[in-house]
């Protein structure tokens, strides 16, 4: 998938349909000249019903269709005939995706299972027929109910990458180049910051045919959590992930203070990040020698205390198989 069909964003306008009229018919044939009431109820106005869809990864289709309006209930009729629903409208979404409300930004329900449905906006009721009001001192009531008119509102589709692993780190740290060894994906590798603006997804393949997802999401600079950067638009896809493994180059000047920042920066946006499983990759550790290595290894120790970490290389091809048995190992711990 391209970066330009990564949408992950859009606002759309929903209109749910309107009730129909109850019927004021009264019953004629043959034979009985005043038969008395007998018009039927209007049908309910189409509901706008939000599906998950398993088989989607991005918001992509609302980018070109962002109103949505169901179809409105038919009238009722004579013999009580009830009028037909409005016809529902369905937006297909992928899982992850996040519905709220433009004007209060509360938000409404979120979709993570295939097929799960949810209706964001109710049609209107159908009017009830004459025939429910008919009493012992009003026989032939001439009037029925109007449906209820249906419902309009503006909805933020945000949508929360599901990943097994999502790869952490500042710019330019080598994720888009992991990502690239360790998966099929095709992302853009450049020797800049803020290459990736997208998240970007792959499938890992591992041992006996099993896998796992890895997403990379775009580079984390020092206030993210304030906005800075690409900000909010990329930290909300690192929730949803299972894991966490924190890329770190082996040229940072300070890789405890890097791993420390990136962790800050998760910690003041959301709290609750703090309870995923981490570890630390160190990339680019082709440029160590042994001796380079041997220190940095008694430095990282104390800087990183529990938290797991390994030196990889993804150019050289180095440590990427023990770097998939680790990731699988913690995530079916």
């Amino acid at each position: 998938m391209t970066e330009g069909n990564f949408v992950d964003y859009v606002k759309v306008h929903v209109s749910s349909g309107n009730g129909g009229k109850g019927s004021t018919h009264l019953h004629r044939e043959k034979y009985v000249a005043k038969g008395g009431p007998d018009g039927g109820d209007g049908g309910r106005g189409g509901h706008v019903i939000v599906r998950g869809n398993k088989n989607l990864w991005t918001l992509l289709g609302f980018k070109f269709k962002r109103h949505f309006k169901a179809g409105h209930g038919e009238h009722g009729s004579k013999n009580r005939s009830t009028g037909g629903d409005g016809e529902d409208v369905y937006m297909e979404v992928p899982l992850g995706t996040v519905v709220k409300d433009v004007e209060t930004e509360e938000i409404l329900f979120e979709i993570t299972e295939d097929g799960q449905e949810r209706i964001v906006l109710a049609g209107g009721m159908g009017g009830r027929g004459n025939w429910h009001f008919k009493t012992p001192t009003n026989q032939t009531p001439r009037y029925a109910q109007p449906g209820i008119e249906g419902l309009e509102k503006d909805l933020i589709l945000e949508l929360k990458v599901l990943a097994d692993v999502g790869l952490v780190g500042f710019p330019n740290a080598g994720k888009s180049t992991l990502l690239s060894v360790l998966t099929s994906a095709k992302p853009k590798i450049a020797d800049y910051e803020f290459t990736t603006l997208k998240p970007n997804l792959g499938i890992v393949q591992y041992r006996d045919f099993q896998s796992f997802v890895i997403a990379d999401i775009p580079g984390i600079i020092e206030g993210a959590a304030e906005g800075k950067g690409l900000g909010h638009y990329f930290l909300r896809h690192i929730e949803r992930n299972a894991m966490l493994l924190f890329l770190i180059p082996a040229d940072s000047k300070d890789i405890g203070k890097e791993y420390a920042i990136l962790l800050d920066e998760l910690r003041r946006y959301n709290p609750e990040l703090m309870d995923k499983d981490r570890m630390v990759a160190i990339s680019k550790s082709d440029m160590l020698d042994n001796e380079l290595r041997t220190e940095m290894k008694a430095i990282l120790d104390v800087t990183l205390k529990s938290v797991p970490y390994m030196f990889i290389s993804s150019v050289a091809q180095q440590g990427l198989q023990e770097l998939k048995d680790r990731l699988w190992m913690l995530l079916n711990d």
